[in-house]
């Protein structure tokens, strides 16, 4: 799939200089973007558009093309998806709706895409889709107006959603703290191109390590089940799955055409997998971040850090409290924590939670870790880096840093607005997993551990 997202020239039929149209902002993306290869917009009634010259038709493009973006009406759509067959277009994206999500009516005419490539060589993205959106390679086919959605910067997530709208809100919010993507895929109604041909592609990608997943019903059983196995035994794949009840199944067939699954039987089949199940898109991109960003630890005991005594005694009550009891509480030897003594004020607990009070400096933090990673004697730490005391600042994020590639594992809670902002792009930069409150980084740390035994048991037995 390397000419779909490193593409050499596109072509985007329905390109237009009327700002409502979807041609038109689609163009509009892909120029913004910086994109350096070839742009082909096609319009027979149009001679240039934003300064480049207008071909009639697909087949008067007298020059390669790797993509094709279609941006009209669906009938209209079907016919051009002819001529980029008989062009030999490797990729084209169908935007429009009015397919299989729509009733029998439509869903003949997404039979008639199916049929139109088979045996061919072009393979199609949707329709009913926004495209693709690919950063490092500034390709940006989504329809949606860049002045009213940000774009997050290259990461090391791959992204892939049915649902266009989903996708692209959760890529316009996780950018307020520069949260990069390595790729968004929507896949729409998968006439063609599914979830399972982009696993197998994102798996062997290695710029790839996490795979995100948005999904309304589950193609190909069998063939997900393997896919999703063979991945995760190298990268985790993290899944929010929708229509879980009779109400929202109907909702999603009506979305994007997708057929109700037995979500129990799906559970227990993404646990055999060895795939993360969420429960919401925050906590997708959430999972996803600590996942790709940070080793895996042996074991589940934590240590909790702190320079706010409630924040530590929240946090224990999130970690002893939880029906899963996925982490412990690490128990400190007598030995560990009359070193720790020696280093916090006497004020300060040694207990776990190790209080610092709000006196504790990021040097006491830095030697407090220091000891816990010497000691052994726990798997994982949850900091709170809290800016609200006197002696928390920046240099928290090299502190952590050090600790990234060959220390114990450090997953971050950073709370608050002023300071606190500034802090988690800081550790986003250096592919920290940081939180901005305490539930959403003790369920990071989770998901750490979670997926650290899935990926122990799925290498027991050979795929």
């Amino acid at each position: 799939m390397e000419r779909l997202f490193d593409p050499g020239s596109i072509a985007i039929v329905g390109a237009s200089s009327d700002a409502t149209k979807i041609g038109h902002v689609v163009l509009k993306n892909l120029i913004s973007s910086g994109y350096p290869g070839r742009i082909y917009p096609v319009n027979p009634s149009a001679k240039e558009i934003m300064g480049l010259y207008c071909y009639p038709t697909v087949k008067s493009i007298q020059s390669k093309v790797d993509l094709c973006v279609i941006g009209i009406p669906a009938l209209g759509a079907v016919s051009v998806l002819r001529e980029c067959v008989d062009a030999l277009i490797p990729y084209v994206i169908m935007i429009p709706g009015g397919f299989a999500e729509t009733g029998k009516k439509g869903e003949a005419l997404q039979n008639e895409v199916k049929d139109i490539i088979s045996g061919k060589i072009t393979r199609v993205i949707g329709p009913n889709t926004v495209g693709i959106y690919v950063p490092g390679k500034q390709v940006n086919t989504t329809p949606t107006p860049a002045e009213r959605v940000a774009f997050p910067p290259d990461g090391v997530i791959s992204f892939v959603s049915q649902s266009g709208a989903l996708g692209l809100l959760t890529m316009d919010t996780i950018s307020e703290f520069k949260t990069g993507i390595n790729a968004f895929i929507n896949i729409g109604n998968r006439a063609d191109l599914d979830e399972i041909d982009f696993l197998r592609y994102f798996l062997k990608d290695k710029k790839t390590k996490a795979i995100a997943l948005y999904v309304e019903s589950i193609p190909r059983g069998r063939e997900f089940y393997k896919a999703l196995r063979e991945t995760s035994w190298d990268k985790p794949v993290i899944i929010l799955k929708s229509g879980r009840t009779n109400v929202s199944a109907k909702a999603a067939q009506l979305h994007t055409g997708s057929l109700a699954t037995n979500d129990r039987v799906l559970d227990g089949i993404l646990k055999q997998a060895g795939v993360i199940r969420v429960a919401n898109e925050t906590e997708l991109l959430d999972a996803s971040r600590a996942l790709a960003y940070s080793k895996l630890p042996l074991g589940n005991r934590v240590v909790v850090i702190t320079t706010a005594g409630g924040v530590g005694v929240l946090t224990v009550d999130f970690i002893t409290s939880s029906r899963t009891a996925v982490l412990k509480i690490a128990e400190l030897s007598d030995s560990l924590k009359e070193k720790i003594k020696h280093i916090i004020l006497p004020i300060a607990s040694a207990e776990n939670p190790i209080d610092l009070t709000a006196d504790g400096s990021v040097e006491q933090i830095d030697r407090v870790i220091g000891l816990i990673n010497e000691s052994g004697e726990a798997d994982l730490v949850v900091l709170f880096a809290l800016p609200q005391t006197p002696k928390m600042d920046q240099s928290i994020v090299d502190v952590i840093f050090k600790y990234k590639e060959s220390g114990i594992p450090i997953i971050v809670g950073v709370l608050g607005y002023k300071e606190a902002s500034d802090i988690r792009v800081s550790l986003e930069k250096n592919m920290i997993p940081s939180y901005p409150d305490v539930s959403r980084t003790v369920s990071a740390a989770e998901h750490l551990v979670i997926y650290s035994r899935y990926r122990r048991r799925l290498r027991e037995v050979p795929l």
